[in-house]
């Protein structure tokens, strides 16, 4: 996750308890943020005023054409000598989902090309419709973005949108869009086994044997989230403990991969020389069969990671301290609970994405 779309997410998960941390703190303008007062208020029409247009444009191409930023709409900055510009107090932006809409309105034409995924969210609203608003713009895969006022190319520097220099600008142009590959881990199910089941996991021979087990499976899926064709996608699997020797990790369905020749427990898949992810492609990797019984005598860890050419990793690991996974296991096992809760509850406890 990058610094701007964390700023965006804590914005989003804490509302206006952020905005009050954010001035408590004396947080800056910097790098990744950038804090405005809304001057839009219906006398230029059902449009954003210059001032708002003009400072959203800047930010669009400054964050876009560097690593991304937000704009955080209804806050005052004081001037500080020594640290710059620091947040001083609230503003509250007036009918902030009506300003919300104008800035959605504006997006497209702040800047050439225009930046297709900048986002909105409000923070916080008041009884009179009044509150603060959260822009995230970020990093653009097609660069550089000028603006449509003015015709200047920005760069972020600092806590400032700068004019970008001539030497920075024919970088850019020479810069091809990378592909972003996004993990997502999909059908996924939830069964209680019998023992003496097709499916079979304890031979008869072993001394009082589990009578049934919990199967999870899920797909390893990627999506090429980007303007760019992916190439030589790749997946990387490692299992460090299965739970116990009565427990399983079993990667199945990756016949369209070439399954290169590792250590046990570990998975190496990458895709064939030919084979190209267009975007927004969506690609299986493989099915993972988690095999659990009632006896998890130690952790489960699983560590994954996906990519692509040129495209920056995304990490995942699955991972269940002994007494939670053997928790969860024995309620799986006396549950009347109906499965989506459980798988439900086996992904927000157990897999985490990772950066």
């Amino acid at each position: 996750m990058s610094r701007a779309e964390d700023i965006f997410n804590k914005l989003v998960y804490f509302g206006e308890d952020a905005l009050d941390e954010f001035i408590y703190e004396r947080q800056t303008e910097e790098l990744f943020m950038d804090f405005k007062q809304a001057n839009s208020n219906g006398k230029h029409g059902w449009a954003l005023s210059p001032d708002d247009r003009r400072n959203l444009a800047k930010c669009i191409s400054g964050f876009g054409n560097s690593e991304g930023g937000v704009i955080v709409w209804g806050v005052e900055c004081s001037r500080d000598n020594d640290i710059g510009d620091v947040a001083k107090a609230k503003v509250k932006v007036a009918n902030v989902h009506r300003f919300m809409s104008w800035v959605e309105s504006a997006i497209s034409g702040c800047t050439i090309p225009s930046h297709n995924k900048v986002r909105n969210h409000i923070i916080a609203t008041d009884e009179n419709g009044d509150g603060y608003l959260a822009t995230y713009i970020p990093k653009s895969e097609i660069a550089p973005l000028m603006t449509t006022v003015g015709n200047t190319i920005y760069i972020r520097s600092g806590s400032n949108n700068v004019p970008a220099p001539y030497a920075v600008i024919a970088g850019m142009f020479g810069r091809r869009p990378q592909p972003d590959i996004a993990l997502r881990l999909e059908n996924r199910t939830l069964e209680v086994m019998e023992n003496n089941e097709e499916d079979v996991l304890y031979p008869r021979t072993i001394d009082t044997p589990p009578q049934k087990y919990v199967k999870i499976c899920f797909d390893i899926l990627c999506m090429n989230d980007s303007n760019a064709i992916a190439r030589e996608l790749y997946l990387t699997c490692t299992t460090e403990n299965y739970g116990g020797d009565y427990n399983r990790v079993r990667f199945v369905d990756y016949n369209m991969m070439t399954n290169l020749l590792s250590m046990d427990s570990h998975l190496n898949l990458i895709t064939k020389p030919e084979l190209r992810l267009p975007p927004r492609g969506i690609l299986k990797f493989a099915r993972v069969e988690l095999v659990l019984s009632e006896f998890v005598e130690e952790d489960l860890l699983i560590d994954g990671v996906i990519g692509a050419e040129s495209a920056l990793p995304k990490s995942f690991r699955i991972y269940g301290a002994k007494n939670n996974l053997r928790s969860f296991v024995a309620k799986a096992l006396r549950t009347e609970d109906a499965n989506d809760m459980l798988i439900k509850e086996f992904f927000n406890d157990f897999v985490k994405e990772v950066e």
